[in-house]
């Protein structure tokens, strides 16, 4: 008899290598959608779809645990912030039911709160950028920071809400907008580009302690000034992992976590900016280097023995989609390394296509290219407000 895993907010890229690593386990996939127009709709690894368009925590609760006792499902897991958060704050009522790994709710606010993983760093002096907390106003950003600096939502995605401001007049200027829109905010000094962009990936047991770990290479990323990955590669780095291992501890996280870094072009030294909660969109490249985290968080979930693996280097990955946005934007579409042009290497996958899956890119490109047509979309992801 299959086990049924449901995947949660499945539409995006994130979801298709999960899917079909777990597929090709044997488990029966189930997913949750916004909207059918998404990558994740259209994968055949996804046998049984579900629209859900509830947007508040307790009725989406209600409905996920609905279809878990109907469905007989043994493993939920999330691929979005708000549904990592949602069965982080629900876990009491949810575990009778199903299978799932999350920290507990205050150690998942610790981490993914922006201010006070900041803290969290400084505390246990992982590299992270100087920030103050503007919860008691803004006289406090006076002291200690210096101009341009950032104003960063404490809870955000992606760069939403993070707008760079030149002085104190500016900062008193915007800040009441951005706070409005996005709630509490932090100033943050703003790391000069030229810089490493990395991502590490991290899956730790019920007492923090460091189980599997990859780290991403982010080489280009749209939009330029802060977006998404459209080509990373696989690295080894061990160091950045123990650092990023030791807040995990500290914070006293359970399961999976995904950190961004921003390399200090001043100083050379790689700086913790947040962690996502979930797995992250360029996940594939991660899974194809020998660290399937799909296959990891349900063995896990369900008390199966995990095998050891660890991440190879050099496992590339590209967004057809977002490259191409690259490319008709940047002004060093000629002399980017690695090669724009390079499309057939050895070890070189696609975020948003694979031949054995091929509609999801169909869906995804047809959804992508109404929502850049959204202007409020097209804002929401115009990356850093410079």
């Amino acid at each position: 008899m299959f086990v049924s895993v449901l995947i949660l907010d499945a539409g995006g890229t994130q979801a298709l290598p999960i899917a079909e690593s777990l597929y090709k386990a044997g488990f029966d996939i189930h997913g949750f959608f916004s909207h059918k127009l998404s990558y994740g709709y259209g994968s055949r690894f996804i046998k049984h779809k579900h629209i859900v368009q509830v947007r508040k925590a307790k009725e989406y609760v209600v409905e996920l645990t609905s279809y878990i006792q109907q469905n007989d499902i043994k493993v939920i897991m999330p691929m979005s912030d708000r549904t990592a958060e949602w069965i982080s704050l629900y876990q009491n009522s949810l575990k009778e039911y199903v299978s799932f790994v999350t920290p507990s709710y205050d150690s998942f606010i610790k981490g993914y709160d922006k201010n006070k993983l900041m803290h969290i760093c400084r505390n246990c002096n992982a590299p992270h950028p100087r920030t103050i907390d503007l919860q008691d106003g803004i006289k406090t950003a006076i002291v200690g920071m210096s101009f341009p600096a950032l104003i960063k939502p404490n809870i955000t995605t992606g760069g939403r809400g993070m707008t760079l401001v030149k002085d104190i007049a500016e900062l008193h200027q915007k800040l009441p907008i951005i706070e409005q829109q996005y709630g509490l905010c932090h100033l943050q000094e703003f790391i000069q580009p030229g810089g490493k962009q990395i991502k590490v990936q991290l899956f730790v047991n019920e007492s923090s302690e460091l189980l599997y770990s990859s780290v991403l290479h982010k080489q280009r990323y749209y939009p330029e000034n802060g977006g998404s990955s459209s080509c990373n590669e696989t690295i080894i780095n061990e160091d950045v992992v123990a650092i990023c291992s030791e807040v995990l501890k500290k914070i006293e996280w359970k399961g999976f976590a995904d950190f961004d870094l921003i390399e200090d072009p001043k100083d050379g030294v790689l700086k913790i900016m947040e962690i996502n909660p979930r797995v992250p969109a360029c996940v594939k490249s991660a899974i194809k280097s020998g660290v399937d985290y799909g296959k990891i968080y349900v063995d896990y979930a369900l008390g199966k023995e995990l095998k050891l693996s660890s991440s190879k280097a050099g496992y590339k990955l590209r967004h057809i989609g977002f490259e191409v946005l690259w490319f008709l934007k940047s002004k060093k579409r000629f002399k980017t390394h690695p090669s724009w042009f390079r499309f057939f290497v050895k070890n070189l996958f696609f975020q948003d296509f694979a031949w054995n899956d091929p509609l999801p890119f169909f869906y995804g490109t047809i959804e992508n290219i109404k929502q850049m047509l959204n202007p409020k979309f097209r804002k929401q992801k115009g990356g850093i407000n410079l």
